[in-house]
């Protein structure tokens, strides 16, 4: 049988996507934009968007950045999202809703990840006025789902915050509609497809195409290193078994993130991949690997708005079956970062 030379999709979104700021946004903004139509911002700056007036700022900040790299025609749209904290009030919720530019709000575990230090200590306990206004909204809550107990695994702290952490959140607010973030175990994935419930996931590409031995493979390879750290090939196939499977529960969100070289090739390197530029190269690739191209709208461009209640893009975006060779290195500010898979030949570019 012969092999599809040409795909042709409705154009999809990023449902998790870290811009930065200043130099640093100017320098990848243009990357989503020529793929994706619409992105959920991260949050998690220094310091953090905790207010609608915030948002609305980084938003103008990202439409600045995005015009001066591909000009006034550009249809690209940033949703922006809060930062949850443990004092934030019911208003405040109220007040992002409001706006029109704020979709959802993000939960970062204190200590979780980059820029997690201002994060929730309680969730239950502290932020219940703020999760009763999300699920009176319709808002989403997008959970970074990590333990930050230092006597937990590495490795196990996903699986442990679905019964320490998800299981009584959705108990307690079983109409609040949660997206589990860049799931990486097979325990997530599972949990995600079975829960009741107005519930979601997004994967990366990394953890689509990898597992762990990718960060040790001839040394140390910080670049492939990610918060959620890649797994075992067990969870690796388990999460593409979830995102070929046309279940609408699970899309893409790239947590595309990236860092200076230098600070990822560091004593204490950053963690974060950065695919903001080969996106869709990389999840094409991933669901060649199993004959699932067919599915590939689905996760790509439709059930991440459904989920939103957004309705889906009428653009297209075309992929072809041609060599795309990662670039080595790319323009970041005043230095340079490292996409994912540098020197990596890929078997799929977009074209139009």
């Amino acid at each position: 049988m012969s092999k599809l030379a040409q795909l042709t999709i409705t154009r999809p979104d990023d449902w998790h996507l870290h811009l930065r700021d200043g130099a640093a946004l100017e320098a990848v903004v243009g990357d989503t934009a020529r793929q994706f139509s619409r992105a959920i911002i991260m949050p998690n700056l220094r310091p953090p968007v905790t207010t609608t007036e915030q948002a609305l700022a980084y938003r103008n900040r990202i439409l600045q950045a995005l015009h001066q790299r591909m000009g006034p025609l550009s249809e690209f749209k940033p949703l922006m999202t809060l930062y949850l904290t443990d004092n934030t009030p019911a208003a405040e919720i109220e007040r992002a809703h409001a706006s029109g530019h704020v979709y959802a709000v993000k939960l970062y575990p204190a200590g979780a990840t980059t820029n997690s230090d201002a994060g929730v200590t309680d969730l239950l306990g502290k932020c219940a006025p703020a999760l009763e206004a999300l699920e009176r909204l319709g808002m989403p809550l997008l959970v970074h789902g990590e333990v930050t107990d230092p006597e937990i695994d590495v490795f196990d702290r996903e699986a442990v915050f679905v019964e320490r952490v998800m299981i009584p959140l959705r108990r307690a607010f079983p109409g609040l509609k949660v997206v589990f973030e860049h799931i990486t175990t097979k325990e997530g994935a599972e949990y995600v497809r079975d829960a009741e419930g107005p519930i979601a996931a997004t994967i990366t590409p990394q953890h689509l195409l990898y597992n762990r031995n990718a960060i040790f493979m001839g040394g140390v390879r910080p670049h492939w290193y990610c918060l959620p750290i890649l797994k075992r090939e067990t969870h690796r196939r388990a999460l593409l078994a979830a995102a070929t499977s046309g279940s609408p529960r699970f899309f893409l969100g790239t947590d595309s993130a990236p860092h200076a070289r230098g600070l990822k090739e560091h004593a204490c390197g950053c963690a974060g991949c950065y695919t903001g530029l080969h996106a869709m190269e990389l999840y094409a690739t991933a669901f060649d690997q199993v004959n699932a191209l067919d599915k590939l709208e689905g996760f790509a461009s439709q059930h991440g708005p459904d989920f939103y209640g957004l309705p889906r893009n009428t653009g297209t975006l075309t992929l072809q079956r041609e060599a795309f060779v990662v670039p080595e290195e790319l323009p970041f500010g005043d230095t340079s970062l490292v996409p994912l898979a540098a020197g990596e030949a890929l078997e799929w570019r977009v074209v139009a």
